[in-house]
């Protein structure tokens, strides 16, 4: 070979090596987007980086303080600031609670903290909408990173943030006897699980901006219990200009478990079970303060065995927020006006309320045993006890026209659910929305029903979304745990995420750069669409009205009858 030939095949080859060594940065480069060390109001923080693609990535914060520990049935205070890099790589623990089978504690007192999933892509992201999820669990349980699947969470943001372009937040707050005991009164006001809420949101308004987040532009949403603290934050006078648009999945502020009305009747009740009852209330009080959190939070376990078919499930759930003249000044239906300027997007699942039905009246779901008249005109006695046997006959009524004279078992099984659903869930919601449109001053509102097929084994075959079912496919689960999903759910998931993340980013579901399969249309003071909710959706999913009959009977007939005398309560 010549020394020409050698010079040019010298060069050529550098000119590869070059080539290659600035593929191999640039791709570097593209790829390599990320916070790294974040600046917050308290101190450094640094998180882990997720590759979700060839150009793309998560950054992940867990276990970010948004309040110091709190004291006993204290508002929570700011956290200190902390020295160096606080490594916010795992969860923090759970406020402390009662376990799902109640027979222990677990959490912590230390448990004000939250996460945050954050997308990029070949630039640091900037200016992104934020979501900041709240979880459910009848103000009894739960947590910001509750029910693992599979390894993450259930409540992990990863792929809504991807998949939204959106950044997530969830947060813990206290739950239990610890987070809504209240006396009624200025003595233990109570709410404290919503101050913590409110705590976590005011902590995202000030510092999101230095992870990549819109403090201008926040959406907070939640399940159930979520829900319905996603509303109380609505209705509050102290969230003027914290977020700009909200989203209650299956629970708002007006359902019938979302308020504590005898507040100290339940005091009482727990100071008993804490050997600290006394006549002097204000003796009472001062020995729960000095009791044990452990004791405490046991104290307001469920009792399943009071049920025993004497009553619903409903009376079991007792702790919850209350009007406590300050955060909740008045009745949440009284509280519109506050939301006046917040988008709202609301609805329910079609079986929300199949799980509850199932406990109060067992034979739903039993194969062998038919539900009789008798059940369910028994089980409507616990619902409607307000008001008396008047409300039975007519509540009955009206659910049984349709059954003919021999009716369908199955029929009258799945009318047990649809009772238990109106009055725990689609009632309370359709009012929500009625109330928010009425009240409006720019903030517009979304209605719809989520009525995909169960995915739980062994349920009668009329059974379709189950409390708590939406939360997978907000979630992006069929994406993270593929095979154990069909791409019916996949398809599913990617429709639910575009109209969640549309809507958090324009105040429209159906604009905002996720492609989605129908416009869904805003619900007005005399325009009442709403969206039907599953795999396969087409222009008829849009409908009209959801469920007006019975909504009618429950908010104009119901709520006309005379309330039932009570016996005064039992000190």
């Amino acid at each position: 070979m010549g020394e020409g030939a050698r010079t040019l095949k010298m060069k050529a080859r550098t000119t590869t090596i070059l080539v290659v060594a600035l593929t191999s940065l640039s791709f570097t480069l593209v790829s390599a987007a990320k916070l790294g060390v974040v600046q917050t109001e308290a101190g450094l923080v640094q998180g882990v980086n997720k590759h979700t693609g060839l150009f793309s990535s998560v950054d992940v914060f867990k276990g970010i303080p948004f309040a110091d520990t709190p004291g006993l049935w204290e508002k929570p205070k700011p956290h200190p600031e902390w020295d160096g890099v606080l490594k916010a790589t795992k969860y923090a623990d759970r406020c402390l609670q009662v376990t799902l089978l109640q027979t222990e504690t677990r959490g912590s007192l230390d448990c004000l903290y939250l996460n945050i999933f954050v997308p990029q892509g070949s630039k640091l992201s900037s200016d992104l909408p934020v979501m900041v999820y709240l979880f459910g669990g009848a103000f009894l349980l739960g947590a910001s990173n509750d029910l693992a699947i599979l390894g993450d969470s259930l409540y992990d943001g990863k792929e809504m943030a991807q998949r939204g372009n959106v950044l997530v937040v969830t947060a813990n707050y206290r739950v239990g006897t610890l987070g809504f005991l209240s006396s009624g009164d200025a003595r233990l006001p109570g709410n404290y699980g919503l101050w913590d809420q409110h705590a976590a949101i005011s902590w995202v308004r000030r510092n999101i901006a230095a992870f990549g987040g819109n403090p201008d532009n926040v959406t907070i949403f939640g399940q159930s219990a979520g829900a319905v603290s996603v509303s109380f934050q609505m209705l509050s006078p102290y969230s003027k200009g914290l977020f700009r648009r909200a989203i209650t999945q299956s629970g708002v502020a007006l359902s019938p478990w979302a308020l504590q009305r005898e507040p100290m009747a339940l005091t009482k009740k727990i100071a008993r079970k804490v050997g600290c009852y006394r006549s002097d209330e204000d003796l009472m009080l001062t020995c729960l303060k000095m009791t044990d959190p452990v004791g405490l939070t046991m104290a307001g376990k469920i009792d399943i065995l009071q049920l025993l078919g004497k009553g619903v499930v409903m009376d079991l759930l007792e702790l919850a927020p209350v009007v406590d003249g300050d955060f909740v000044p008045d009745e949440p239906a009284r509280l519109f006006h506050n939301a006046a300027n917040v988008d709202y997007l609301a609805g329910v699942n079609s079986m929300d309320g199949h799980f509850f039905a199932g406990v109060d009246v067992p034979s739903v779901n039993k194969k062998k045993a038919n539900t009789t008249v008798e059940n369910v005109r028994g089980f409507l006695t616990g619902l409607t006890k307000e008001k008396g046997t008047s409300a039975v006959d007519s509540a009955f009524t009206v659910y049984s026209a349709h059954w003919g004279s021999v009716p369908d078992p199955a029929v009258v099984k799945k009318t047990v659910a649809d009772i238990e659903t109106d009055f725990l869930f689609l009632v309370p919601t359709q009012i929500a929305l009625q109330l928010h449109a009425d009240h409006s001053s720019g903030g517009r509102t979304f209605s719809y029903l989520f009525n995909m097929k169960t995915r739980i084994p062994g349920f009668p075959s009329w059974v379709e979304a189950e409390h708590s079912e939406d939360l997978q496919y907000i979630f992006g689960k069929p994406f993270a745990t593929p095979l154990v999903y069909f791409p019916r759910h996949r398809d599913l998931s990617r429709n639910m995420i575009a109209y969640w993340t549309n809507f958090a980013k324009t105040g429209d579901p159906s604009q905002g750069g996720s492609k989605v399969p129908v416009p869904w249309p805003p619900y007005s003071k005399s325009h009442h669409p709403y969206l039907a909710i599953n795999h396969k959706m087409s222009k008829s999913s849009v409908s009209y009205d959801l469920r007006q009959h019975y909504v009618n009977y429950w908010t104009e007939t119901y709520s006309r009858l005379p309330s039932a005398r009570h016996s005064p309560s039992q000190d």
